[in-house]
Parts: C-alpha cells; structure tokens; sequence
C-alpha cells in the first residue's frame, strides 16, 4: 500500500510530465516486455541519437515516479525535500520558459501490477511501442501469463494515429498481436514471420580476443551485415533487431543504422565484454543472477576462444528447496562447459562445490572465499594474457566488486559496472 507522501508526489510528478508532453510534444517510442527491456532501449537510442536529439531514462526509471523524472529531465530527489523542491523548479522553468526540449523520448515502461500501463498511458502518448517478450516474470501480482499480456499489450493498442507497433515474431504472446491492432506492426526475430530477421550468427575473434558477435540482416529483400562489438549474449540481437525497426521507422538509413549498432553495448552487468589486466577479457554478468541465466552465460563462455576459462561465481538467491541442486547443477555445467579453474563466493556455492570436489564431479581447480572484494584481489595476482573470465552471481553478493579488481580501466567502474553509487558502495 502506498503511502500519502508517495500518492501526492506521483500526482504533481504526472501533471509536471503530462504539462512538459503538451507544450514540447516530442516523439514517444515506448518499450515493454518480460524481459530485454533495459537492453532495447539502449540499443533504440544509439540508433536514433544518430539523426536526433533523444532522451532515454537511466537508471530504473521506468515507473510511475521515474517516467515522469525522465520526462522533465531530473533525477530523483530520494529522500531530501531540498532535492525534490529542486526538481519541481527544474519542471517548472521547463513548463514556463521555451527549452531546447529532446524531439524523441525513448522510454522503457515497466509494469509490475495490473493498471500500471494505464496508469503510464493517462498522460504518455507512444507514437512507437515495442514488446520484447512476454512471460511470467511478474506473476507474483497477475493471475496469469495471459493477464500480463493483456496489461503490457495496452501499450501497442493504444499507439498515436500513424504509429508503429514492433512486436517480437518468435514469442508466441508478443507474436499473438498482430492482427488486434490499429496500426501496422513490424515483425522481428530468427524465425519465418519475421520481416526484419536475424541469420547467421558468428563469434568474432582476433588473436583469440573477443570481438563481439556478427550477423545477417535480412530485411525487403537486402542482406546487411550487422557487427556488436560489444555484445556477447545471442539473445541481444533480438534489441539490436527492434532498433532497426524502429531506426526504419523513423526514416534513418540501413547501413547508418548498422553504423550505428556497433556502439550498442547492453547496460552494466548484463553480459558485457569488459578488457581485463595482462590482456585478459571479463564476462560481467553480474547485474543478477539464477540457474537459467547462468546456464546461458556459461554456453556462451563456451563458444568464446580463450587460453584459460574462469568462472568466477556467486550465489544464486531466493532458489527455495531447489537451491542446493541448482547450484551443484550449475556447477557441473560449467565443468562439462570448459571451464577449468573456480573462484567460488558465497555459502551456497561453496556447499555445492564442496559436494561435487568430493563426488569428483567437477574437474580443474576450486578456490574458496567469503568475500568478493577479496576473491577479486587473488585472481586479480594470477590472472594472464588470453584468460577469459565469466563473474556472476546475485545482485546480494556483490560480485560486481571482483570485476571492479579485473578491469583494465578501474576508473571507468561507475560507467560500466553495475552498483556504483554511493548507497551501494556503502554497503
């Protein structure tokens, strides 16, 4: 239940954003889904800041309270009514002054609860939405898959007129709209129905570094090469393909747009390619973490070259009765998967482990440690040229401090790693 405080600041919060909206009237291109949210609106403003002048929402700002501070163009005032007094004048001045305002908004909207896209959609008005995917990833406040769809699907169905539905053709849910809606869709994915469709996928290597993941683009009949130097995990070119739409929408050209793609990198944590000490390279993974997402991580440590593989892993939390066995399970995957050398944090991960060096289920060498910044200084003294290293684990572990000790450029820690503020460092 929220509070009053909360209630009010969401309402003056709404007639700031709703006012800001009018007066400017800028393009909206709206992102929703289960999951890939935070990485396709990434990979949408790369491709759109090309030609425009763009505005993203950072940080988790995709709520009733973030949306609109995205929207005037502050951050949080958190707990200072100073801050807050702060961000109503910075409203304010825009509503009353002319400001040179973004002409495209791209916004990630989230949705937890039932009414909360309605609530969004009472004073945002999407001219493009996107639906990466839809599955049960919030069921804890919605009866079913079938209610998340309906909740998250309101936003493609209630585009401006002359808007743009671009919707995911290999998931089934998202797929299901189609032929519902207003306006025309796009359609993107691997698969048959796709219009803008991804082949081809290729790991690229130079003297055993990573250099990111390549693929064809085939779309109104031309094949383009697509190259993300930055991205590692399959599953991003789904956001890669969404941009495309939307960058094709908005007029802009293919071979800009694939220009435009090689700068796309997935927010912090979420399976960024970071250049390590010695010459090394590190997976981060560490934005959280659970058996499915590991297991992912793991198989695409397995394509990469490298001289050593290291896995540098965490707990996986909140598992109930299963997290035993999912852990020896992750374990073993990682086993069969190349790695050979284990720097394990966590009590949950060193029972695991334990186990499995007993059973000898698991081959190559086990380090223990119950602190991560600690883990992260030992591998840190025997790391060497060609090591490639996977560091995951959940958010409560802190795994992103071993990565911090890894990077070949510590000083750019807040812009690449995931809980750098001062909240979190404090913890």
């Amino acid at each position: 239940m929220k509070s009053t405080k909360i209630i009010y600041l969401e309402k003056i919060l709404r007639f700031f954003a709703k006012t800001i909206l009018k007066k400017y009237n800028p393009t909206v291109v709206g992102i929703t889904g289960s999951v890939g949210k935070s990485s396709t609106k990434e990979a949408v403003f790369n491709v759109l800041s090309l030609k425009f002048r763009t505005r993203k929402n950072e940080k988790n700002y995709n709520n009733e309270i973030g949306l609109p501070l995205t929207i005037i163009g502050s951050e949080s005032g958190n707990s200072s009514i100073w801050k807050w007094i702060k961000v109503f004048f910075k409203g304010l001045f825009a509503i009353i002054f002319p400001i040179k305002y973004p002409e495209i908004l791209v916004l990630e909207m989230g949705v937890d609860r039932p009414g909360d896209m309605e609530y969004l959609l009472s004073f945002i008005n999407p001219t493009v939405g996107i639906i990466t995917n839809i599955s049960g990833s919030h069921l804890e406040f919605f009866k079913s898959i079938d209610h998340i769809l309906k909740e998250k699907g309101k936003l493609v169905k209630n585009l401006s007129e002359g808007g743009l539905a671009i919707l995911n053709s290999d998931d089934e849910k998202s797929f299901s709209f189609k032929d519902k809606l207003k306006n025309p869709a796009a359609l993107f994915g691997f698969g048959d129905n796709a219009e803008i469709k991804a082949s081809d996928i290729n790991f690229n290597f130079n003297n055993f570094q990573p250099q990111g993941i390549s693929f064809k683009l085939n779309f109104e009949g031309k094949i383009i090469p697509i190259r993300l130097p930055y991205v590692l995990a399959p599953h991003l070119i789904y956001s890669a393909l969404a941009a495309i739409a939307v960058g094709n929408f908005f007029k802009i050209n293919l071979v800009d747009i694939a220009d435009a793609l090689q700068e796309f990198s997935p927010p912090p944590g979420r399976m960024n390619l970071i250049k390590g000490i010695k010459e090394s390279y590190v997976i981060d993974d560490t934005y959280n973490s659970s058996p499915t997402s590991t297991l992912a991580a793991l198989d695409v440590m397995n394509d990469l070259k490298a001289i050593r593989k290291i896995a540098a892993l965490g707990d996986m939390l909140e598992l109930g009765e299963s997290s035993d066995e999912k852990h020896r399970e992750v374990l073993m995957h990682a086993s069969k998967k190349g790695v050979t050398i284990f720097f394990i944090a966590g009590d949950r991960m060193k029972k695991a482990a334990g186990e499995l060096e007993m059973l000898r289920k698991i081959s190559g060498r086990v380090f223990y440690f119950d602190d991560p910044e600690y883990l992260g200084i030992e591998l840190k003294k025997g790391l060497r040229k060609g090591d490639l290293v996977l560091v995951k684990g959940s958010q409560g572990i802190r795994m992103e401090k071993i990565v911090k000790e890894l990077m070949e450029e510590p000083l750019r820690a807040k812009e690449l790693l995931v809980r750098q503020t001062g909240e979190w460092e404090n913890k």
